[in-house]
């Protein structure tokens, strides 16, 4: 069955089909950094450092690839502030900020349920 993307700017088969659009998107926002970096960025803008503290167990390199990704998807805004050093601020954009609500709600769910969740047991090497 063919529909029309709500953007009206593409027709796909669904989400589901290999060649629909949203994909790229939606594997964006299910990526744990993205996800998280968003919610780190819901109280207001935050420079590399921050992130990163915030962010624990993240590196550099991954944390640079997650906002330009962020940043090239139009989820965030990189604002370059000229002082010595450079003052660099990371911001959500409006789409950015509509994405966090649904990605808060399911980091309210996951801590809801985290008790009930299955764990595996570790595997003795």
């Amino acid at each position: 069955m063919t529909t029309t993307c709500p953007s009206g700017q593409h027709a796909h088969h669904d989400v589901y089909a290999a060649q629909c659009p949203c994909r790229a998107l939606l594997d964006l926002l299910a990526d744990k950094w993205s996800a998280l970096a968003i919610g780190a960025l819901e109280d207001g803008p935050r420079r590399f450092g921050e992130l990163q503290r915030k962010l624990q167990g993240i590196s550099p390199k991954v944390l640079t690839r997650t906002l330009r990704r962020l940043e090239d998807f139009g989820i965030l805004d990189r604002t370059v502030y000229p002082a010595v050093p450079l003052h660099v601020e990371y911001s959500l954009t409006p789409l950015g900020q509509s994405a966090a609500v649904p990605l808060n709600a399911l980091r309210a769910w996951v801590e809801d349920n985290i008790d009930s969740a299955y764990r595996p047991e570790p595997v003795a090497s």
